[in-house]
């Protein structure tokens, strides 16, 4: 790696201002799981790394009450893993993080991070997007809340502003909705996925009120599926249903093919993991 000037601002507001959204080779750091290895790769070569982890600990820490969730940007994956009031309130982030990653990448990697590297093959953008999850981001002019349905756009591009930074991120209580996060791997478990699906259903029995079917991995980006979700919604979910859900899912997703699959093999992937995990949801979301 090349020599780099570290700063260590106390608040948020100082490390925002430290940003430079004309100079790309000043970049925040929060756990650094993915951007070290980009540098050691050689893939960035910062001038300036604005490191995260002295900021105020509010945004360290997760807050809940009867409406949801509110998690700090800094706050790591294993303390969402081993969260009472995560469990209580959003379980389908509890099951995802069992098999997200390692538990070393855990103790470190953070919300934020997660969610502001823009990797369509992480596992918490699309849980968090199925459960309506809503961000606050703060930049030297104030701050604005993004829906995380609008926050990616593209391979590895967010809305964020270059002199912009996640704050918290809010979750709406799963209350009696059922979810289902499913992914495809070519090696263990808690690889990286050539698929994700992830689904958030208010159902009676097997008949949908709504749902939020997101997927993953398999796309350029984190994306809600809406034409299949309009095909479920209102519906009785039986195997006729559940294949033309894969069948408008698959026709919305914009697929890339990678060193986990052809765009062919994502696509019948995704037609077949559409089906499992609506039903994984209605069967209660068991792993």
């Amino acid at each position: 790696m090349t020599p780099f000037e570290l700063a260590e601002p106390k608040s948020l507001s100082a490390a925002v201002k430290l940003l430079d959204p004309d100079d790309t080779s000043i970049r925040p750091i929060a756990g650094g799981t993915a951007l070290m290895l980009m540098m050691k790769a050689g893939v960035f070569r910062p001038a300036k790394l604005i490191s995260l982890r002295n900021i105020e600990a509010k945004y360290s820490g997760i807050a809940a009450d009867a409406n949801g969730l509110r998690l700090g940007a800094m706050t790591t994956l294993s303390a969402l893993e081993h969260s009472a009031d995560v469990r209580k309130l959003a379980p389908l982030i509890t099951r995802t993080m069992l098999t997200l990653s390692n538990v070393r990448v855990r103790n470190v990697a953070t919300v934020g991070g997660a969610l502001a590297h823009g990797d369509p093959h992480m596992d918490l953008p699309p849980v968090l997007m199925a459960l309506g999850a809503t961000l606050t981001v703060v930049s030297p002019s104030g701050e604005r809340s993004i829906p995380l349905d609008d926050f990616f756009t593209g391979y590895y591009e967010t809305v964020l502003e270059k002199n912009e930074l996640i704050a918290e991120a809010h979750i709406p209580a799963q209350g009696t909705k059922r979810a289902a996060y499913m992914k495809v791997t070519t090696g263990s478990a808690d690889d990286w996925p050539a698929l994700g699906v992830a689904v958030v259903i208010e159902a009676d029995g097997k008949a949908i009120e709504s749902a939020r079917v997101v997927v993953s991995a398999a796309t350029t980006k984190a994306t809600r599926l809406k034409s299949a979700e309009t095909v479920l919604n209102g519906k009785t979910a039986d195997d006729k249903l559940l294949a033309q859900a894969g069948d408008a899912a698959v026709e919305e997703a914009e697929f890339i093919a990678d060193v986990r699959g052809s765009v062919p093999y994502k696509r019948e992937l995704l037609r077949v993991y559409i089906k499992r995990a609506v039903q994984q949801a209605l069967a209660g979301g068991v792993q």
